[in-house]
């Protein structure tokens, strides 16, 4: 089956000092293994890249849209730029996937409740087999839950849509 990496909104201003996304380094090391692995078995890595309107936190072409230096993309990585939680609306993320004849997207990123958790909707939709990595999402707290509340709740609630795999569990064949 042709698996491809993706990794969503992994970008500087997620890691903001003052509001940073939850258990930050974690998420970076794993993603970063994972990317490691990847690449050894010559799986692609798309990087989908938020962008927001002039003087939001992601504004397109400032240091915080910039993707976080610990997983930059090299040459051969697709870069996906989008302006929605839909990794798939408005993008050239399923032509390139269908370019490369993927079948399988293993989804790690940022933010669990909201990105990853449409992404995986949106890419079981579409017929594609879908991995949720449940220890290479993350997301922030919110008024009412704990980000480790909300990616508790996400990983059971996706495993409707998606197999629900740790890191050191995911197998890119």
């Amino acid at each position: 089956m042709h698996t491809a990496l993706i990794i969503i909104d992994v970008q500087n201003g997620m890691f903001d000092e003052q509001f940073p996304v939850w258990n930050g380094d974690r998420l970076l090391t794993k993603i970063k293994n994972l990317l490691q692995k990847a690449r050894e078995q010559n799986v692609p890595a798309f990087y989908v890249q938020y962008n927001e309107a002039a003087g939001l936190q992601l504004e397109s072409g400032t240091t915080a849209w910039e993707i976080h230096p610990d997983i930059k993309p090299l040459p051969m990585d697709h870069i996906i730029q989008k302006t929605r939680p839909d990794s798939f609306f408005e993008t050239i993320l399923e032509d390139e996937l269908a370019a490369l004849n993927i079948k399988h997207v293993i989804l790690t990123g940022i933010q669990t409740d909201l990105c990853v958790d449409t992404t995986c909707r949106r890419a079981n939709s579409l017929g594609y087999q879908v991995t949720v990595v449940a220890d290479a999402h993350s997301t922030f707290d919110s008024q009412n839950l704990s980000a480790e509340q909300i990616i508790a709740h996400h990983n059971e609630t996706l495993q409707f849509f998606a197999e629900i795999k740790k890191a050191d569990e995911v197998d890119f064949h």
